[in-house]
């Protein structure tokens, strides 16, 4: 089996809405302490990247040409089986951050802008001396 042809992609987006709730309440970790509730709606995203391979794959797609990858282009840079590199796949899909689409027997990955943006939100620095003001 070529590894672009693996088969069982679930089109299942249950996790999608709440997801993107996380992903809305975003607010910059500067600019007010986050609520429990919030902490707990974003973890997931967070603990999805805290992987190395995850991490890893996330950068791989985001660099990738055209900002978007298959499984075939991925695993090589691995030393795991394609079953386990579909798997970390299924793991940022799922978390929010990644959108597929399966085209033929390939699935393509590509990270999803909103999720991107909300991570890039959540951790700006929003009125945080920088270092030449904090007198380093």
């Amino acid at each position: 089996m070529d590894a672009c042809q693996y088969r069982r992609v679930s089109k299942s987006r249950t996790q999608l809405p709440v997801i993107d709730e996380a992903l809305a309440c975003c607010t910059p970790l500067s600019r007010e302490p986050m609520s429990e509730d919030q902490a707990h709606q974003v973890a997931p995203l967070l603990k999805a990247l805290a992987d190395p391979v995850r991490l890893r794959l996330m950068s791989m797609v985001l660099s990738h040409e055209g900002g978007e990858a298959c499984v075939c282009d991925l695993t090589p840079a691995f030393d795991l089986s394609q079953p386990t590199i579909s798997h970390h796949l299924k793991v940022l899909h799922d978390s929010g951050l990644l959108h597929r689409e399966k085209r033929g027997v390939w699935v393509y990955y590509q990270a999803r802008p909103e999720a991107m943006q909300a991570m890039v939100k959540l951790f700006e620095t929003v009125g945080l001396p920088t270092a030449e003001g904090a007198g380093a």
